[in-house]
């Protein structure tokens, strides 16, 4: 039989207070063994201490009671293993946010060297492209699932692409934390191919462009944006057309991530007269 002790020693014995045992007791994830049916004093067994210690460990690893339910509730050993993993797997991730987001806060504090803007006009082309209204949020997993399925299906019809990777973003997008998002690879115009039904393609208008390069990750990509915009505000005059970006280099390219580089370009109105040649 096992022996069994009172709540208070129990609380000694796990390092979890009386009160949070009794919380846990209310919400049925650590129950005692036994209620003294006149006193109502609680009684737990020893062979429970094993179970407290890994409940405060996950609450300190801020795992939500209901998971912890389920790790405790784990017929085996390998399902208790899974869920634990998973959790652990979402803490590195939350973890890496919180570094990036860390760094992006010291580079703030350091002042930013001018930006370099390149003017270029960009002649019209065709692009096999997915648009979506796509909120910012998504855009991530948004992205990491449109180009593998841009060139699968280039590379399906035997087309190479004729220009970099691409994608425009509606004002919407900025405006409203959704909005028309296009991601785009420039194809030959007179290319044939099989569309699947995500896909289209479409025709990006010739215009002109203020551009800046935003190397490095995407967390300081809005410092990129910040510093182009108020550059063409200050000398150009913008168009409320749909932002492009051209992905130079990226992570199918180059092993070090903090090595990307993005042209992101303004679009303005063309400073040549009417009928002149871009």
């Amino acid at each position: 039989m096992t022996a069994t002790v009172s709540i208070g020693e129990f609380a000694r014995l796990t390092y979890l207070s009386v009160k949070t045992l009794r919380y846990y007791h209310e919400v049925e994830l650590l129950e005692p063994v036994a209620i003294d049916a006149g006193s109502g004093y609680r009684r737990y067994g020893i062979d429970q201490v094993g179970q407290a210690h890994l409940i405060r460990r996950l609450r300190g690893l801020d795992m939500p009671l209901p998971e912890i339910k389920a790790v405790l509730a784990a017929s085996d050993t390998e399902s208790r293993d899974a869920a634990l993993r998973a959790h652990l797997g979402r803490m590195e991730a939350e973890l890496q946010r919180t570094q990036s987001v860390v760094a992006s806060l010291r580079s703030l504090l350091t002042p930013a060297a001018p930006i370099a803007v390149e003017y270029r006009s960009i002649p019209a082309f065709p692009a096999l492209a997915r648009v979506d209204s796509v909120t910012r949020d998504a855009i991530g997993d948004w992205c990491a699932a449109a180009y593998p399925l841009l060139h699968e299906t280039l590379a399906a019809a035997n087309i190479a692409p004729t220009g970099v990777d691409g994608a425009t973003y509606s004002m919407e997008f900025f405006e409203n934390d959704a909005g028309e998002v296009a991601a785009f690879v420039p194809i030959p115009p007179d290319a044939r191919i099989a569309l699947p039904d995500e896909l289209s393609i479409i025709e990006l208008p010739a215009r002109r462009f203020a551009i800046a390069v935003h190397s490095g990750p995407f967390d300081d990509f809005d410092r990129t944006y910040g510093a182009l915009g108020s550059h063409v505000a200050e000398y150009d005059i913008a168009l409320a057309e749909p932002v492009r970006e051209l992905y130079v280099l990226g992570p199918g390219e180059i092993d070090d991530p903090t090595a990307y580089r993005t042209e992101v370009c303004w679009p303005i109105r063309s400073a040549l007269k009417e009928g002149e040649s871009q």
